[in-house]
């Protein structure tokens, strides 16, 4: 694709998914555009063998808009960043099709890695707010990661992510249309623990009242049955 196909593609991407846009000029402001034309041609640059003037060229558009991609990152068609202040994007790190940023999201290493080091994000992926998404392993497509969530580990597709750290609360595999890509509609795992908790409280004092019933009803019984005893006894 060449440079103005890119261009037109980022101004239909940016219309299509951020509805505060309200004209094609209005996108030349925006961070997100402007930084994937800088990446574009640090990313060039780099693949050429040019590291110093793809770095160089990369943190032009750091300070220009907030967001780091390194020019060896390898980003695919769709990319969109939502508001990208704060975003880092690590040199190894692979993004697949369709795929959605919002401000704060590092896709990161642990430091401990050599090599491949950065996580590989698969299609029609959503990482909300805040979230870290750090080491080398892959989020399957069709993902969300809820906003300030940590994920260390491998995400299965279709699956929904949140917390820290990371953990996975729903898991459909299906392929999920860009208006369900939201920060919204996420379980809250807390709320499910407190509530699991809650049912087994109510199960656990529905037993205990039984099993008093249970031993109220015994006690009496033992103790007509000690009645009826002593009142043959006495009649002996």
């Amino acid at each position: 694709m060449g440079f103005i196909q890119n261009i037109k593609e980022e101004i239909r991407i940016i219309r299509e998914r951020d509805p505060a846009i309200h004209s094609n000029m209005e996108v030349f402001l925006y961070p997100s555009f402007k930084v994937m034309i800088y990446y574009r041609i640090a990313h060039k640059m780099y693949l050429n063998g040019h590291y110093f003037l793809a770095r160089w060229i990369s943190q032009k558009g750091v300070r220009k808009t907030g967001i780091e991609i390194h020019p060896g990152a390898q980003i695919g068609k769709g990319f969109f960043i939502d508001h990208g202040n704060g975003v880092i994007i690590g040199e190894t790190t692979i993004i697949g099709d369709n795929v959605t940023l919002y401000q704060g999201v590092t896709l990161g290493g642990t430091g401990k890695e050599h090599g491949k080091r950065h996580p590989t994000i698969g299609n029609n992926v959503m990482i909300s707010t805040g979230a870290k998404v750090l080491g080398s392993f892959k989020i399957g497509d069709n993902s969300k990661i809820g906003a300030g969530s940590v994920v260390l580990e491998e995400v299965p597709p279709g699956s929904t992510v949140v917390g820290v750290p990371g953990r996975v609360v729903k898991r459909n595999n299906r392929l999920l249309p860009q208006e369900e890509l939201d920060q919204i509609n996420l379980p809250d795992p807390v709320r499910e623990d407190i509530a699991g908790l809650q049912r087994a409280n109510a199960e656990l004092t529905n037993r205990l009242i039984d099993l008093e019933r249970e031993i109220k009803q015994q006690r009496q019984r033992h103790e007509v049955a000690l009645s009826l005893q002593n009142t043959q006894t006495k009649s002996n």
